[in-house]
């Protein structure tokens, strides 16, 4: 027999009555070094004694404004890890096993990224793996000519996916044909990749100076930097990471119609202009985009998924750029409520501005944003790539740790003068993804969308 939740927690006396909610603790702040070495790396250690493991994040600024770099740096981060001058993938493979690590590597069209755990009692030779890697990488000719035809193999596939098409539409939409743009590389660009190029793009972008190391674990932290800058002196040069051109801001507009012929789910993404963490408005429109589609009990997940069903799954985030940050809200829907989620979606803006969050949503919300805050922070994987994140933006653990009394003291007032600059529908655009033939005539009925 199925019993609701009111059935279950109610007794001879009554229901049950809630618990009080207890005080929220907040994040222990470690001991920590942050510096920069000779080398022009700049190096943050945090001890964190849960588990006698330690983690590791480098993030190397790797921009490149050439149509081909895309395919490049996707081959360089898929081979790094083939093999160096002085071990053979086997060999590297085999040495990180030996201390619980496993290293992987991504890249993006801002940053190249290295992240792994390992025991701490290997963290020499994790770091002289890590010098090896960056120093004496070999990117073996079959390994990059292997990955090359699975690279080619592999764009339609990615480009064919819902996602990867819309998130393509609205990088366009945004900013054109600027490098940020160039997620997923051309199957023309990755087939022309030889061998020379990749290991090129490691001499003249793999470089110290602006790129940021963060380790976080069971470690003494000046005691763990006067390792690391022995470990890796040899990786040096006089030359800077490349930085990401600055972006434009975004201008409100019309939404896009990007037709994806006999589609039956629609994908919507809009965004507008934000402002970055260190802007004083910051901490007020965070709590305001929360609100708005920022965690489960949202406004919009509450109107477009709990209320109309439109959407399985609908929020809003921030995407941060050095400098710079935006909106992005996100959904898919059925194409026969396409144009009804929409013009809600439009309306759960202009409410925003409307109605601002009352003192109810504000608590709630300041207790969801404190309370992820230090759970985030609360694991050494969780720190590691939360300072990773802040470093790559310019920021240091200072800001980490100030935060919470940053959202403590916003006001209910501060929140609705964030609402009324930033929901205005008009201060917004984006694109829809989906079947033009099903799509244009409901969606141009609503006004401000444009076919592609």
């Amino acid at each position: 027999m199925t019993r609701t939740a009111a059935e279950i927690g109610r007794t001879e006396a009554g229901p049950r009555p809630l618990p009080d909610l207890v005080t929220q603790s907040t994040a222990v702040e470690p001991k920590l070094v942050d510096t920069v070495l000779d080398n022009g790396l700049r190096v943050i250690v945090a001890q964190r004694s849960t588990v006698p493991m330690v983690e590791f994040r480098l993030t190397v600024p790797f921009a490149g404004e050439r149509p081909e770099h895309a395919a490049q740096a996707e081959l360089l981060s898929a081979t790094l890890l083939a093999g160096t001058a002085k071990r053979t993938m086997v060999e590297l493979d085999s040495d990180l096993a030996r201390v619980g690590a496993a290293l992987s590597v991504g890249v993006d069209p801002e940053h190249l990224s290295l992240s792994w755990s390992g025991l701490v009692d290997g963290l020499d030779l994790q770091l002289d793996v890590l010098a090896d890697l960056l120093t004496g990488a070999a990117y073996p000719e079959q390994e990059v000519y292997r990955e090359r035809e699975r690279l080619v193999s592999s764009i339609s596939l990615m480009r064919s996916q819902p996602g990867t098409i819309a998130r393509e539409a609205l990088q366009r939409h945004r900013y054109g044909d600027h490098p940020f743009t160039r997620e997923v590389p051309t199957e023309e660009a990755a087939a022309a990749v030889t061998v020379e190029d990749v290991r090129e793009l490691h001499r003249r972008a793999v470089l110290p100076r602006g790129s940021v190391l963060v380790v976080v674990g069971d470690v003494e932290p000046q005691q763990a930097v006067d390792r690391i800058a022995a470990k890796l002196a040899e990786w040096k040069s006089d030359a800077g990471a490349v930085e990401m051109p600055q972006l434009p801001d975004i201008s409100g507009g019309d939404l896009r119609l990007v037709d994806r012929p006999g589609a039956v789910q629609s994908q919507l993404r809009l965004s507008t202009q934000a402002v970055p963490r260190t802007d004083p408005r910051y901490p007020a429109l965070q709590m305001a985009n929360v609100a708005f589609g920022g965690f489960f009990s949202s406004r919009v997940v509450e109107n477009l998924r709990e209320d109309k069903g439109y959407t399985y799954s609908v929020h809003s985030m921030f995407e941060f750029t050095p400098g710079k940050a935006t909106l992005i809200l996100s959904g898919d829907t059925a194409s026969e409520v396409t144009a009804p989620a929409v013009l809600e979606a439009r309306y759960e803006l202009g409410r925003m501005c409307l109605v601002p969050p009352t003192e109810s949503e504000v608590d709630t919300v300041r207790r969801y944003l404190v309370g992820s805050l230090s759970i985030g922070v609360s694991s050494q994987a969780g720190l590691a790539s939360n300072l990773a994140g802040l470093a790559s933006v310019g920021l240091g653990a200072d800001w980490l740790w100030a935060h919470p009394d940053r959202l403590r003291q916003v006001t209910v007032e501060q929140i609705a003068e964030a609402a009324a600059e930033f929901f205005r529908p008009t201060a917004w655009t984006g694109v829809v993804v989906g079947d033009a033939a099903t799509l244009e005539a409901p969606l141009r009925a609503l006004g401000g969308v444009v076919l592609s």
